[in-house]
């Protein structure tokens, strides 16, 4: 009798034991430090040849509005911006409706296709309306880096770099603004750094290019930076 009241025991003490791991891993703790994961938009479940879902676009300048669609590149959906008006200021912009942030880490990968005014482009953030953002776009034709503000309609250059930038290949810009502070990296590798107060409050985040300048981008990813 007392070997079958231990033998009850023990399977009690071990169900028991299971049941309080089993309610631990799964009980939530409002306390619990939560990690902001990166948004990430490969644009592989779009429809080919039409503007996605969630995105809007935008023009800076003169000329008819811009055409942004999705592309098929080799087997890979990119989202290309299409027109190729030639205006030497114009400003072709899709952003993202959802995605709104102020301090952030903002990247793509983007390949240059062609043009004769302008070629490559790059991203945008705090993007208030089509006058007035922030912008960092690298060019093939002028192969340079170049990180700027719109304000009002108006362009005014903030910092520039130097580099070979090959028509066809694909590249990666990524930013990081906290604060005041604006970080430019290209290829991951840091190239532009300054400062500015323009644009403090949270704003869209989206893609850039200008005049003719045909473009492929995918890979566009998004979070917040504490």
């Amino acid at each position: 009798m007392k070997t079958l009241n231990f033998i009850i025991l023990l399977i009690t003490s071990l169900l028991f034991s299971c049941f309080q791991t089993t309610g631990k891993n799964n009980t939530f703790n409002s306390t619990d430090s939560v990690q902001v994961t990166d948004t990430v938009i490969n644009f592989e479940n779009y429809i080919i040849n039409e503007t996605p879902a969630g995105w809007t676009n935008y023009l800076t300048g003169k000329g008819e509005m811009c055409k942004w669609e999705i592309r098929n590149d080799n087997g890979n959906n990119v989202l290309a911006q299409i027109s190729n008006e030639t205006p030497e200021y114009r400003f072709n912009i899709i952003a993202n409706d959802g995605l709104k942030y102020k301090d952030l880490e903002i990247s793509v990968k983007f390949k240059g296709v062609e043009g004769r005014i302008d070629q490559g482009g790059g991203l945008v953030w705090r993007f208030r309306d089509a006058n007035n953002y922030y912008v960092a776009r690298a060019n093939p034709l002028e192969n340079n880096f170049r990180v700027y503000k719109v304000v009002n309609g108006n362009r005014k250059q903030l910092k520039s770099a130097s580099m070979t930038i090959n028509t066809g290949q694909w590249y990666i810009i990524k930013i990081t603004m906290k604060g005041n502070n604006i970080q430019c990296y290209f290829d991951d590798k840091l190239k532009l750094e300054t400062t500015d107060n323009t644009f403090r409050e949270e704003g869209k985040t989206g893609l850039w290019t200008k005049s003719d300048a045909i473009t492929y981008f995918d890979d566009f990813r998004v979070k917040n930076i504490k």
